[in-house]
């Protein structure tokens, strides 16, 4: 296959069976076959929504399933939001407003007791902090609709796991803090910092931290029945402060509170892939998806995860991208210019081993060695 056939195929709205193609069109029937993968969900009823975005090089494919209404759909991102939150950080480090080695205490002074002090920026981005993945009084905060600020105020106070810098434990508390620093320094809300100076300088019109101008009733449903256990585990006591409620949908949670399109998702992994300078640096953009974490037993960039795993095996050291708990995952492959987005409704504790992982695998290989 050449690599300039590939994705050659280009379909927007509900899946239809396809013509069949030549022997030699391996582009389409690749695509198809990882389109088919999906649509076998959504047979089953297992699956609501959808949608798949692939880029290779300037050639796309991107397909809707289900209740989606188009590949422009808005999903909640889930944990990809923690990307986001990171290239927020990384451009007061290209201002000069702070540095990765700045300890936190810098700009958050309350946060000064015992190893916490320690702590510095790029541990909060690479997940070696210390910090927890969620408070233990998560639930309760989220049942009484507790604004951000006292999950912040909750943060500052919360017992390390381990000293700062001696271990890799994934923690969504980091990222809440590194935004707060932005908050600090700035003065600005961080979804409206976010909006001005990472989405809209990429194109990004169908994204937001929070639901910002997007109304909740053009979102896709997230299936809640299979939720995490700190989103209420498809509980109905939940159901005022799960996932869809217009609660959490409006926090702006900067871990996990981004809704976005798969579209836009790609224009922000693109911006890593080939980056121009619209937000970051180059030099700042290709940091983010460097490992930080090494002897750490993971390998973490600056709000990213790199290589491989967790994505496929297909897929060079140098891949880097997230995945997020709503059933999304979005990655890129340098090597390849390959991006792939998954965006779906059902859980990643079901939707990991049915459909992100087997359609990554499909794309992965396909491109793999071109």
């Amino acid at each position: 296959m050449k690599r300039r056939e590939f994705l050659s195929l280009s379909a927007v709205g509900a899946f239809s069976v396809l013509p069949a193609v030549r022997a030699d069109d391996v582009s389409n029937e690749t695509m198809k076959a990882a389109a088919r993968i999906i649509q076998k969900e959504v047979d089953a009823g297992r699956l609501e929504s959808a949608v798949l975005h692939v880029q290779h090089g300037s050639k796309q494919f991107v397909h809707s399933f289900g209740k989606a209404p188009s590949g422009d759909a808005i999903f909640l991102l889930a944990s990809i939001t923690k990307t986001m939150t990171a290239a927020g950080v990384m451009l007061l480090a290209d201002r000069g407003e702070l540095r990765l080695s700045d300890r936190v205490m810098k700009f958050i002074p309350e946060f000064s007791t015992g190893e916490r002090k320690e702590i510095t920026i790029e541990q909060l981005l690479v997940h070696t902090s210390g910090l927890p993945d969620q408070l233990p009084e998560n639930s309760d905060l989220r049942k009484r609709h507790a604004p951000l600020s006292d999950f912040v105020k909750a943060a500052i106070k919360t017992p390390l796991l381990f000293p700062p810098g001696t271990k890799y434990k994934y923690q969504s508390m980091g990222l809440l803090l590194a935004a707060e620093i932005v908050e600090r320094i700035t003065r600005t809300p961080f979804p409206d910092f976010l909006a001005k100076e990472v989405f809209k300088p990429l194109g990004m019109n169908r994204t937001a931290l929070g639901l910002g101008r997007i109304k909740l009733s053009n979102t896709i449903r997230c299936q809640t029945e299979s939720a995490a256990p700190e989103s209420g585990a498809g509980s109905a006591e939940a159901k005022k402060w799960d996932w869809n409620s217009p609660y959490w949908r409006n926090l702006g949670a900067p871990w996990g509170g981004a809704h976005g399109s798969a579209p836009d998702v790609t224009r922000f992994l693109r911006s890593f892939l080939q980056p121009d300078g619209k937000v970051l640096r180059k030099e700042t953009a290709r940091a983010m998806i460097r490992n930080h974490t090494k002897g750490l037993g993971a390998k973490r960039g600056l709000g990213f995860a790199v290589g491989p795993a967790g994505f496929s095996t297909h897929c060079s050291e140098r891949t880097f991208g997230h995945s997020g708990a709503t059933g999304t995952i979005a990655w890129a492959d340098p090597k390849t210019d390959t991006s792939c987005v998954i965006l779906t409704s059902l859980p990643s504790g079901l939707s990991g081993k049915t459909i992100l992982k087997p359609v990554s695998d499909v794309v992965a290989e396909a491109v793999k060695g071109k």
